[in-house]
């Protein structure tokens, strides 16, 4: 599987956005809080299984070179390892991921701290879905 971040995989109804925000669950593992819902799935698109939102505080990072610096790096970081773990397990359970990635450090961090703060957030999020969704629904 090419490790892509392409429109498909880009949560942008306002609808799905809405109810994930409502009725979605949430975890923070520094330096991200992580917001998602699980639902059962019909489909064998592999790329629409992991639709994912991220987002920076404006209140936290005035100027927008910064924020994007910051977002640049955390889709970078998750484009190179969403496919190692989750999404086979996405394939396995037969279910699609609403994600939110939010950043909630204070200041910009170097890349490699990224890298493993996403690998771990990424783990968790496994163990997360795994726990609160996939035990109920067998």
């Amino acid at each position: 599987m090419r490790n892509t971040f392409t429109k498909e995989e880009r949560l942008c109804a306002k609808k799905r956005i809405d109810t994930l925000f409502k009725s979605g669950s949430s975890f923070v593992l520094y330096p991200f809080r992580i917001v998602f819902v699980l639902e059962k799935n019909n489909e064998t698109d592999i790329l629409s299984r992991c639709q994912s939102i991220i987002s920076v505080s404006k209140r936290r990072f005035k100027k927008a070179v910064d924020r994007n610096t910051i977002k640049r790096m955390m889709r970078e970081s998750y484009r190179l390892q969403k496919s190692n773990d989750l999404i086979p397990f996405l394939l396995k359970h037969n279910v699609t991921l609403y994600l939110a990635i939010q950043y909630v450090g204070k200041q910009i961090l170097a890349y490699d701290v990224f890298h493993t703060a996403m690998n771990k957030m990424l783990k968790k999020l496994q163990d997360e879905c795994a726990d609160a969704y996939l035990e109920k629904g067998n």
